[in-house]
């Protein structure tokens, strides 16, 4: 599986030059050999990766109100030992939002590493950036202890400074990608 996990980080064309240092480090980090996947809660080990997915429809992207950080942000989750981070983000779908991937998971557009904040702050979380298309119209059963509410919002009103330090960094790489942002 690291592999995969290196595969996946190594498909990512950096979007300026925090990105290009962020996949360098990631792939460094990849092959010291250390654990990748969290193997205990809350932060063990202390950098571990995540499986984000943005879900877009037409200039709208969807965000989860997280209980626990805070922050208006892409769903997402720990991604498991021996798990891709794509089925991560099937599986993290179907939990969190109650529904399935209408395509296949393409590989990430995105890569950041990130000092985690809220109620469980200090640990760094590898976090690759994957883009899910559905329909703003698509029924959606949110985790409710997981997350307060979820929104769909016009990229252009995102609530920036209450989302991950990384998002409008994000929504400019695919709003620039070749990606259909649907």
């Amino acid at each position: 599986m690291r592999q995969n996990i290196r595969d996946e980080i190594s498909s990512i064309s950096p979007f300026d030059d925090l990105e290009r240092h962020d996949v360098s480090s990631c792939l460094a980090w990849v092959d010291s050999g250390v654990e990748l996947c969290r193997v205990a809660k809350p932060a063990t080990p202390p950098m571990h990766l995540v499986s984000y997915f943005a879900v877009v429809d037409d200039g709208h992207v969807l965000l989860v109100d997280h209980r626990n950080a805070r922050l208006w942000l892409p769903p997402g989750g720990h991604v498991e030992p021996g798990e891709h981070p794509r089925v991560t983000v099937a599986r993290e779908l179907e939990e969190e939002l109650g529904f399935a991937a209408p395509h296949p998971i393409g590989t990430p557009l995105f890569v950041t590493v990130t000092t985690t904040v809220g109620l469980t702050a200090g640990h760094t979380d590898v976090s690759l950036w994957y883009v899910v298309r559905a329909s703003r119209n698509q029924s959606i059963k949110f985790d409710q202890r997981e997350f307060e509410g979820v929104r769909w919002f016009p990229f252009d009103e995102v609530p920036l400074e209450r989302a991950d330090p990384h998002m409008k960094r994000f929504l400019s790489k695919l709003a620039n990608s070749d990606r259909p942002s649907c």
